[in-house]
């Protein structure tokens, strides 16, 4: 799916999510249950979405992709 240098990175952004899960930014409306990190990689910006499961404090990754078309591709899943 990615470069091997974007996976990389990506795995860089899953663990930081992972150490600090609430650093993601909370959206609105619709995806009011995600939160996204940004992140660059090969002189692009890149968005990673997940959510929370506070009951047994689970991190569910939902998506990663170039920031352009990220909510509207992930509206389409």
């Amino acid at each position: 799916m990615f470069h091997n240098n974007v996976t990389a990175d990506v795995d860089r952004a899953v663990a930081g999510v992972a150490a600090a899960p609430d650093s993601g930014e909370h959206k609105k409306g619709d995806l009011a249950e995600l939160r996204v990190v940004k992140f660059r990689s090969q002189d692009q910006l890149y968005l990673l979405g997940y959510t929370i499961t506070e009951q047994v404090r689970l991190v569910y990754l939902e998506a990663v992709g170039p920031h352009e078309n990220f909510y509207r591709d992930l509206g389409q899943n």
